[in-house]
């Protein structure tokens, strides 16, 4: 939510409408956006919360579309988050000039919507499947196996276990608090993550980015939908370490 929002603002996206889950995880996140629009000289201009879960967002995207906000942001997840996309696109929300901006959506999610729905759509990740040849690669390697593109998931958590084996064999041990501190000195660099490190805190920060779904006009294949606008550094796209709650850094 942070990199998200800091990153449409300096887009130019200044003004938005929050779509919020009506528990702890939606609170949160509307919470983030908010503070961070605030922040980068935005602002938050009204919302609505939806009950957990939802099947019937009609009201809700009619809400968002009278807010006159450029910026429908959608701080929810899973099925919600799809059936938002959904009536929004059903409504025209896009197509009258708004965005509509996910705070925790997948690539899966908007293969599996199409572009006729999520085209316009921006979002954060931390990495995608066409970025690079490094990135392009392994998920041919991956596609072989599976029959569809990874997610930034599927690559995180092999670029995680491979950091740890790494790890191990620097250490020359398995035991947990030399190769957590082995895996604390080496930076995380290959093919998913740029500028990476595991933080004081224990987490993981790297580059993420700001990307946008392209439209079936600018699609060339079915994995073909993101366009990657700009990168979000990793110092910036995470809570900051004086921030965290972690007793790591607090004790």
């Amino acid at each position: 939510a942070n990199g998200t929002a800091r990153a449409v603002v300096e887009q130019g996206g200044d003004t938005w409408f929050m779509l919020t889950a009506d528990y702890a995880f939606g609170h949160a996140l509307e919470g983030d956006v908010t503070r961070v629009v605030a922040v980068n000289g935005g602002e938050v201009v009204g919302g609505v919360r939806h009950p957990f879960p939802t099947s019937d967002f009609s009201s809700y995207i009619l809400q968002a579309q009278g807010s006159g906000a450029k910026i429908v942001g959608l701080a929810n997840a899973g099925a919600d988050t799809v059936n938002a996309i959904t009536t929004a696109s059903q409504f025209g929300l896009t197509q009258s000039g708004q965005q509509l901006a996910g705070l925790l959506i997948f690539l899966n999610d908007v293969h599996a919507l199409g572009l006729e729905a999520t085209q316009g759509l921006l979002l954060t990740t931390g990495w995608y499947w066409d970025m690079d040849d490094e990135s392009r690669e392994w998920s041919e390697r991956y596609y072989e196996q599976v029959g569809r593109m990874p997610t930034m998931v599927q690559a995180g958590i092999y670029s995680s276990t491979m950091h740890y084996l790494k790890a191990v064999e620097a250490a020359g041990t398995d035991d947990p608090e030399t190769v957590r501190a082995q895996m604390a000195e080496m930076p995380v660099e290959d093919f998913f993550a740029r500028n990476g490190r595991i933080r004081e805190d224990g987490r993981m920060i790297h580059d993420m980015y700001l990307a946008q779904v392209k439209t079936p006009e600018e699609s060339t294949g079915e994995w073909d939908l993101y366009e990657i606008l700009s990168t979000i550094p990793a110092e910036e796209a995470y809570r900051p370490l004086s921030e965290s709650q972690c007793s790591l850094v607090n004790n």
